[in-house]
C-alpha cells in the first residue's frame, strides 16, 4: 500500500482490507501518536463534507501532521478558471499526500495520474467513497465480529449512493446477502447487480422494507441525495420514499446494527437515536481510526 493511491475499493485486495481493520483497531487504542510529525497533508474539497473533511483532518492532527487546503472550491483559484489539472499539479508541490473531494466522477483518477505524491479519493461524484467504505467494513467488524456470510439491507438511494457501491464490492469478498431497498427510480445500476451475478453472490431487490428487516445483520441507510437531481420533480417524488422509525426494529436481531453515511435528512427517525441499534453516530468516530490507518499505510509509516 505504500506510496499507492486510493481511488477505488477495488484498488485494494481482501489482505489490505482486513490489514486497515487491523490497525484501525491499534488506533482507536490510541489515536494520539507522532507517526505524521514533519508531513504536510492537503485537504482539497471541491464539494461540501462535516464528516469525512474533519475526520480526516482529525487523524492527521492526532498523529502530528499539518494539514493545508480548503473546504470550499470558492476560495480557490478554481473560482479563477483554473483547470484541475493545474491545481493538483501545484498543490502537490507542497504536500506528502492530497485527499481529494469532486462532484465529477473520475476526478479523483484523473487527480493521481498527474499528482507526483499519492491521492486518497474522498468521494468522486455518484461513483466512489473507499475510505467511507473501510470504514463500514470496520463498523461491521466491531458490532459482529466478522465479515463473512452476513444478511446486509440496503435502503434508499441506492442509484446514486457512492457508499453503497463501495461496500457491495468491498464486502463481494465475504459471501454476503444483500437486499436492497429502494423507489424503482434510485434502483442499485445494473453494472453492479451484474458484478454480484458474475461473482455468485445472491441478493434480491425490493421496494417495501417491511419483512426483510427481521433477518438483516446490518441495516444501511443511505439519504436521498438532492444535489444528484437535475429535476427538483424527480426528487420531490422520492424523498419521503422510506423513514427508519423505532417500533420497525421490534422483531429485528439483537446483534443488528444500523449504519448511514450520513449526513441524514428524515430517513432515520430521531427516535432510532437512543436505540442500541443505532451505531451511525460511532460509525463516524471509526472514520478517525480507519483513516489513521489509511494515510499511515500510503506514507509507508505502518
Amino acid at each position: 500500500m505504500k506510496n499507492k493511491s486510493l481511488i477505488s475499493i477495488t484498488d485494494y485486495s481482501k489482505e489490505n482490507y482486513l490489514r486497515i481493520i487491523e490497525l484501525a483497531a491499534e488506533f482507536e487504542k490510541s489515536p494520539v501518536q507522532n507517526l505524521l510529525n514533519g508531513k504536510v497533508i492537503a485537504c482539497l474539497f471541491f464539494e461540501p463534507s462535516t464528516r469525512t473533511r474533519l475526520s480526516f483532518e482529525s487523524a492527521i492532527n492526532r498523529l502530528g501532521g499539518r494539514v493545508i487546503g480548503f473546504a470550499d472550491s470558492g476560495t480557490s483559484s478554481v473560482q479563477k478558471g483554473e483547470s484541475l489539472k493545474d491545481t493538483i499539479m501545484t498543490v502537490a508541490k507542497y504536500c506528502d499526500l492530497i485527499i481529494m473531494r469532486h462532484p465529477v466522477e473520475g476526478s479523483a483518477r484523473y487527480a493521481s495520474e498527474v499528482a507526483k505524491v499519492p491521492v486518497i479519493n474522498a468521494g468522486d461524484g455518484a461513483n466512489q467513497h473507499p475510505t467511507q467504505c473501510l470504514l463500514d467494513l470496520y463498523s461491521i467488524q466491531k458490532t459482529q465480529g466478522k465479515l463473512n456470510n452476513l444478511n446486509i439491507c440496503m435502503i434508499g438511494d441506492l442509484k446514486y449512493g457512492r457508499t453503497v457501491h463501495s461496500l457491495l464490492m468491498a464486502m463481494s469478498y465475504f459471501n454476503p446477502t444483500f437486499h436492497f431497498i429502494s423507489p424503482e427510480l434510485l434502483k442499485m445500476p445494473d453494472e453492479y447487480k451484474l458484478y454480484l451475478e458474475n461473482l455468485g453472490i445472491k441478493y434480491f431487490e425490493h421496494e417495501e422494507f417491511t419483512g426483510f428487516i427481521s433477518e438483516a445483520d446490518i441495516i444501511y441507510v443511505t439519504r436521498v441525495q438532492k444535489e444528484r437531481f437535475s429535476d427538483p420533480i424527480e426528487y420531490e417524488k422520492v424523498k419521503n420514499a422510506y423513514i427508519l422509525k423505532n417500533n420497525m426494529l421490534e422483531k429485528t436481531k439483537s446483534n443488528m446494527r444500523i449504519l448511514h453515511p450520513l449526513p441524514r435528512v428524515n430517513e432515520i427517525h430521531t427516535d432510532v437515536d437512543e436505540n442500541a441499534k443505532a451505531y451511525y453516530f460511532i460509525q463516524a468516530l471509526n472514520g478517525v481510526y480507519v483513516r489513521q490507518a489509511i494515510i499511515t499505510s500510503i506514507l509507508g509509516l505502518k
